[in-house]
């Protein structure tokens, strides 16, 4: 691990952490060490640096903005890969968006409304990087990301960079190809709507109003923890199944959206976990359904 440390501070790939813990890169404030995270500022330097990884057969992970993301208390073996600064850029060109895979999914949302553009109102409320939005399908309100995507640019793990058009993505519910084809989104390409701005704000206001009533966000956590089973809502079967405030250690079902599991202030993964899983048997003893985590949980367990 030392000889690559060495080789990628000569190559000048970004900003090298070593051990490095990961809690305060996650909106959950959950996580043990990284044995290496990178910082990566510019195109050239991520793209360097996954092929240097990819040649010398060293694993990656990619943490975004932190959310949507359960790390380990043991942390994360390998690199742990985060996108700096110059990877927020944003662009309109009528009604297309050019943005950066490090932008902020819910500063683009509020944006492109002040552009009097619609489509991306159901993203004003969700955390996270459009390139974890595009990686994800991220949607709300009856959207997703598949439906205003053009396209996106990707630096596979071989550090080539390509273009993958909508179709390419193969989305599905909170799903796309880049699950199991390993790979970055440094840009993606929206095609939005011109629309009546008032309407827009509207949207997006009652959106806000309805978040701030019914969602902890004053409290560390991931957003929603399972997918919405077909037909139902995982906060409509948590919560009659009685578990709204349910504790294990500092992990905490909310009592205010049962698919909202916060931290109380010192919950590790363990905690989460435990308490995912004990949903999960409760829901699926009491109403034959099984929940599926929308969260993704990475590093050494």
């Amino acid at each position: 691990m030392q000889q690559l440390i060495s080789d990628l501070q000569a190559a000048n790939i970004g900003d090298i952490r070593i051990h490095e813990r990961l809690a305060p890169y996650t909106t959950w404030k959950i996580g043990g060490p990284a044995d290496v995270l990178v910082i990566s500022h510019e195109k050239e330097q991520l793209s360097t640096l996954i092929r240097m990884l990819y040649e010398r057969g060293v694993p990656w992970t990619i943490i975004g903005r932190g959310s949507n993301l359960l790390v380990s208390d043991k942390g994360i073996r390998g690199v742990v890969i985060k996108l700096g600064s110059a990877l927020e850029s944003l662009r309109f060109d009528g009604a297309t968006v050019y943005a950066g895979g490090s932008y902020s999914f819910i500063k683009l949302s509020v944006l492109a409304a002040k552009e009097g553009l619609t489509g991306l109102e159901f993203a004003s409320g969700i955390p996270g990087s459009v390139g974890g939005a595009v990686y994800m399908n991220a949607g709300a309100h009856g959207s997703d990301v598949s439906r205003i995507l053009k396209q996106a640019e990707v630096i596979l793990d071989t550090g080539e960079l390509v273009i993958m058009q909508t179709e390419d993505l193969q989305y599905a519910y909170r799903h796309s190809i880049l699950h199991t084809l390993p790979g970055i989104v440094t840009e993606a390409v929206f095609d939005l709507q011109v629309g009546e701005r008032k309407e827009i704000a509207g949207a997006m206001a009652a959106y806000r109003d309805r978040r701030l009533r019914t969602q902890p966000l004053q409290l560390a956590c991931a957003g929603s923890v399972f997918r919405n089973p077909v037909g139902e809502f995982a906060a409509k079967l948590i919560e009659e199944a009685g578990l709204k405030g349910k504790r294990v250690g500092g992990a905490e079902i909310s009592p205010l959206h049962a698919n909202f599991i916060v931290n109380t202030g010192n919950a590790t993964a363990e905690d989460v976990l435990t308490l995912i899983q004990e949903v999960k048997r409760i829901v699926q003893d009491q109403y034959g359904i099984s929940l599926v985590p929308e969260v993704l949980v990475m590093g050494e367990r």
